[in-house]
């Protein structure tokens, strides 16, 4: 619980160069083919010294070349069911099932924020997952699933903050960007809103951007680099945490290993990092497409809801 509460706290809000390229080039493992429509693709990364898992959903068509669309999960990240959560609860297997593009779903990733860690955490491992998304992945999915270069990216809670941060931090390699339920600060007291879930997942966030006084954490802060976003269409999505009836019967497994009050807490963060991040980006000139929810706690059954609303905004990024 006390992740929880100093994430409510967090309602306050010189990019670095993207990584390096690797002198390895990401290779592909091995694939296991669900249906005509859907792939398990295991990429040997060179960044990651490991094999990632990817879900990988495509079009009914699949002659014709087509963009690409990253969905990056929330804290609720499986290392062991095997799926992406946006396939297991987002809907997005049946949604994407007759759109024309190509949606990669990066598997596992708990508490990793999907970056460049500093340095390998005892908890958390070896975490280049920048590396891996921006520089291994994308020209890996370009020649194996007839990508066109063109890319858009989503993200729901902690994946939320992560799309966003690769969006700013890399400005020309995504189109389109959507959040769900994230907080986009973590910089200053941005970071009672990253720290906690680090450590909710025994990880040391020293070990990711270093301590609170490293640069790195600015330069991770998509509120630092609003001008980034400047002409991309933008889709976010809260709630406000008032219960409704998909929580009727809150299961805490579906979501997160919380309560339906931490539920409730959560998204009301959430919600008031939005109403921040909005006033901040319509200063900068940046007028995203907003879904307010009147209702809805941080939970799968809100974020299902949200993801055709948002198809609206990815479309447009990705020229479909």
């Amino acid at each position: 619980m006390a992740y929880v509460v100093a994430l409510v706290a967090a309602v306050v809000s010189p990019l670095c160069a993207s990584p390096s390229i690797a002198n390895a080039q990401a290779t592909v493992d091995h694939i296991t083919r669900i249906s005509a429509q859907r792939e398990e693709i295991y990429v040997q990364s060179p960044a990651m010294q490991r094999v990632v898992q990817l879900d990988v959903l495509l079009p009914a068509d699949q002659g014709p070349s087509r963009p690409t669309l990253y969905l990056l999960d929330g804290n609720g990240a499986s290392d062991t069911e095997g799926q992406s959560t946006w396939a297991m609860r987002g809907g997005a297997v049946q949604f994407f099932a007759d759109k024309p593009v190509n949606v990669v779903m990066p598997v596992g990733g708990p508490g990793s924020f999907y970056t460049d860690w500093e340095k390998d955490d005892p908890k958390l491992g070896h975490n280049k997952w920048e590396t891996f998304l921006t520089v291994e992945l994308p020209p890996l999915v370009n020649g194996l699933l007839k990508g066109n270069g063109v890319n858009a990216i989503g993200g729901v809670s902690m994946g939320a903050q992560a799309a966003a941060t690769l969006t700013v931090r890399n400005p020309t390699l995504y189109r389109a960007l959507a959040t769900f339920s994230g907080c986009l600060y973590s910089s200053n007291a941005g970071q009672l809103s990253v720290r906690p879930v680090v450590i909710s997942d025994g990880g040391n966030p020293d070990n990711m951007w270093g301590r609170a006084t490293d640069p790195q954490w600015k330069a991770h802060d998509p509120s630092a680099h609003l001008d980034q976003l400047r002409g991309k269409p933008v889709f976010v999505y809260t709630g406000t945490g008032i219960t409704g009836p998909a929580d009727a019967n809150f299961d805490p497994s579906f979501t997160y290993p919380v309560t339906l009050t931490e539920s409730i807490a959560i998204e009301q963060a959430a919600h008031d990092c939005t109403v921040s991040i909005l006033a901040a980006m319509n200063l900068s000139g940046i007028h995203p497409q907003v879904d307010w929810n009147a209702i809805g706690t941080h939970s799968w059954p809100y974020w299902k809801a949200a993801l055709p609303k948002s198809w609206p905004t990815l479309k447009s990024g990705l020229g479909v």
